[in-house]
């Protein structure tokens, strides 16, 4: 029988963007620590063999809450993004 995949959605909007964020998949850590992407979300993603992927942690009350990962290169420009700005002020 063929699990039905929980649709747990919500919104954050602001100034430049909307984005939803869901529950895509549930994986399973093995005795090794790995886990595996299922293939449609790496393929959604445009995640590929060799691509490296920054993991960041969400906190809350000491403990780790929330892990997210996020294409090197894309993290890359949020930074860019970010930083430009100031270092034009302090250059």
């Amino acid at each position: 029988m063929k699990k039905k995949k929980a649709d747990v959605r919500f919104s954050i909007a602001d100034n430049k963007a909307n984005a939803t964020c869901k529950v895509e998949s549930i994986i399973s850590v093995d005795e090794r620590g790995q886990m595996v992407l299922p293939k449609e979300l790496r393929k959604k993603a445009k995640i590929g063999a060799g691509d490296k992927l920054a993991l960041t942690t969400w906190e809350k009350d000491g403990k780790v809450c929330c892990l997210t990962l996020i294409k090197v290169e894309d993290l890359v420009e949020m930074m860019k993004g970010q930083l430009g700005p100031i270092m034009k002020e302090i250059l």
